[in-house]
């Protein structure tokens, strides 16, 4: 099983949530990346944007095919990275670091109802793979 940060949340669809105070950065999990083979574009939503939880905000597009990525957590964009824009492999090269999609600004105490810490993720993708 690949490295699972500790130091964020998990959703069952292998996106990542990183609380930092009022803001989450949010990004696709390692899984979900090599999932997806090689990324060739990232389409994420604009600053000020605002999601529920569960919503979607954007999709991946790999060699194999278009995906959904989820909102994890609520709140109003306030930060993409454009990075992605010239280089959607970083979701694949680094997708807990440089490879991150979206920072949100929540509205009060981030809820994360339903999220996954590192090691119930890590026990979610065991009981996936082994379906």
């Amino acid at each position: 099983m690949a490295n699972i940060p500790s130091d964020r949340l998990y959703s069952r669809d292998h996106e990542w949530a990183l609380i930092e105070g009022d803001r989450i950065l949010i990004g696709l999990t390692d899984f979900a990346q090599r999932q997806l083979g090689d990324v060739v574009f990232v389409e994420v939503p604009n600053v000020g944007d605002r999601f529920e939880a569960g919503e979607p905000f954007g999709s991946v597009e790999s060699v194999k095919a278009v995906s959904e990525i989820y909102v994890p957590l609520k709140g109003q964009v306030v930060e993409v990275n454009e990075a992605l824009n010239e280089s959607p492999e970083q979701v694949n090269d680094d997708p807990y670091g440089d490879g991150w999609l979206i920072r949100l600004r929540t509205d009060g105490p981030a809820s994360p109802d339903g999220l996954l810490d590192a090691a119930a993720y890590a026990d979610y993708l065991k009981e996936e793979a082994a379906d």
